[in-house]
Formats: C-alpha cells, sequence, structure tokens
C-alpha cells in the first residue's frame, strides 16, 4: 500500500513538471508568431576590460644599425642634435669668429640676409633639414655623416672658435665637404654643391676646402676607435633626447647571418680553451718536512 502510494505521488509530480513545460513552450511559440520583435531569451553580459593580445609566435624584433652599418636618417638627426648642442653651449662671451665662415660675409643664397642673423640659435629640426638636403641630393653615407662630426669638432679644438647662428651653415657645409673626399668612395667635387646650392661660386667652395684643410692642420685622418667612439656617443646622445632607433623583425637571412657569426666566436673560444697552458710555478703545491718534536 505505501509503495502504490509513493508511486501515485512520483506520478503526480512528473505530470505538474510536464504540464509546466508545455505551457512555457506555447507562450513562447504564440509569442513568436504575434509578429513582435522577440528580444534575446539570454541576456550577453556587458563586456569587460579589453586584454592585451600577445603574439605567441617567436617574432623578434633587433635595432638594425651597427657601426659598420648605420642607419641614415636617424644618424643624421643625431648628428644634427650633436650640432644644435654645440650652438645652444658655446661659451657666453663668444670667441673669434673667422671670415670664411660668417655668412653674412659668404652668403649662400641671393636672399638678403637678415641684421639679427646672428642673435637667433637655429632649431634642431632647421639643422636636421640644412644636413639631410645635401646628404639627400649628394647621396652621401650614414659613415660621412660621423666623419662629418668629427671633423667639425676637431675644427672646433684647432682653431678655437664657437660654433654660433652666423658661421654654423659654412662650418657644416665644409665639414660635409672634407668628409665626402676623404671617407666617401665616390667623391663628390665642389660643382656638385654648386648645383645644390644654386646661388655659391665654385670659387668660394675652393677658398671654404682650402681653409678648411688648413685649419685642421691637414689631419684628416679617423681611426676606427675614434669612429667608434662617436658612434656610441651618438647612440647616447639619442638615448638622453627619447629618439629611438627603428625596430626591424629579424628575417631569416639575418638569422643565418647572426648564427653563423655566433659559432664562428664559439669555435675561437674553443680554440682558446683546448690550447694547453703552461703551469704557473706559484700554484705548484710543496711539501715541507718539518722536524718532530718529541716532549
Amino acid at each position: 500500500m505505501v509503495d502504490e502510494c509513493c508511486l501515485l505521488s512520483v506520478r503526480a509530480q512528473h505530470c505538474s513538471r510536464l504540464k509546466a513545460f508545455l505551457t512555457q513552450t506555447f507562450f513562447v511559440f504564440c509569442f513568436c508568431s504575434s509578429g513582435k520583435a522577440q528580444e534575446p531569451l539570454h541576456q550577453p553580459s556587458p563586456p569587460g576590460p579589453i586584454r592585451r593580445k600577445y603574439s605567441s609566435c617567436s617574432t623578434i624584433f633587433l635595432d638594425d644599425c651597427t657601426v659598420s652599418q648605420p642607419n641614415l636618417k636617424y644618424t643624421i638627426k643625431c648628428v644634427s642634435l650633436a650640432i644644435y648642442y654645440h650652438i645652444k653651449n658655446r661659451e657666453a662671451d663668444g670667441r673669434m669668429l673667422l671670415e670664411i665662415f660668417d655668412e653674412r660675409q659668404h652668403p649662400l643664397s641671393k636672399s638678403e640676409v637678415p641684421p639679427d642673423y646672428d642673435k637667433h640659435d637655429p632649431e634642431q629640426k632647421q639643422i636636421y633639414r640644412f644636413v639631410r638636403t645635401l646628404f639627400s641630393a649628394a647621396q652621401l653615407t650614414a659613415e660621412c655623416a660621423i666623419v662629418t662630426l668629427v671633423y667639425l669638432e676637431r675644427l672646433l679644438t684647432y682653431a678655437e672658435i664657437d660654433i654660433c647662428p652666423a658661421n654654423w651653415k659654412r662650418i657644416v657645409l665644409g665639414a660635409i665637404l672634407l668628409a665626402s673626399k676623404v671617407w666617401d668612395d665616390q667623391a663628390v667635387w665642389n660643382v656638385d654643391y654648386c648645383q645644390i646650392l644654386k646661388d655659391i661660386t665654385v670659387e668660394d667652395m675652393n677658398e671654404l676646402e682650402r681653409q678648411f684643410w688648413e685649419l685642421l692642420q691637414f689631419n684628416i685622418n679617423v681611426p676606427s676607435s675614434v669612429y667608434a667612439k662617436y658612434y656610441f656617443d651618438l647612440r647616447s646622445l639619442a638615448e638622453a633626447n627619447n629618439l629611438s632607433f627603428p625596430l626591424e623583425p629579424l628575417s631569416r637571412d639575418k638569422a643565418v647571418k647572426l648564427e653563423a657569426i655566433s659559432r664562428l666566436c664559439d669555435d675561437k673560444n674553443l680554440k682558446k680553451l683546448s690550447k694547453k697552458k703552461s703551469v704557473s710555478a706559484d700554484n705548484l703545491t710543496v711539501v715541507r718536512w718539518c722536524p718532530a718534536i718529541i716532549s
């Protein structure tokens, strides 16, 4: 009797659940067939904060600028920045101003030189545009830009002059002219610069070059150590001024070259370690016999 009562109770619960399910299904069917806009039964949760996606591949970005092959654009930017700081940090009293570098005495264009041409310091962008124009027109290399800075600073030291608003263009022009002839494989003639700067004469360029040589005391040698020092100094200057060098993805060819260079260095280290070294006499252990003391 008890089992029959339990069975009837379970059947009643099942029938009530089935009736509720059919009622809900019929309501949804009637609501959808009425032609009204149907809202989704499940409302999506509002989007949370967007997470940053990280690359799961093994792409490596490297600075493609090296000592032997510097980046032209960023090297010119660094050189122009160094020239800007030379002008900005010059001595307040002012040192001797040579006539050959004075832009009023030897203008680079036919336009009238303003009366206050020697009062306002040029901006770094103005220096960069001037240097970039010469390098682009003459098709000079990035190494030539570094040597240009070497000759410019050597001139300021030897001639005991300051680079200022009145002479910076002609000093930079003379340094580029000399560096392109000494360092570049395809030297640029003075007449080529006259085609870039339309209003300057060949005689003026020849005189500028001659006096630049004399003021340098014909010391145009740039050792590899000096070149490397200037290269890394320019990189330090770029980092101090938040001037970042471009990063490029590591290509397959570059990876093969890096692996070959790394293997070559490992082979050299193994050869050094495999060489038999002579034993120093200081490292020898000598056994000394002491007389026994019997008490």
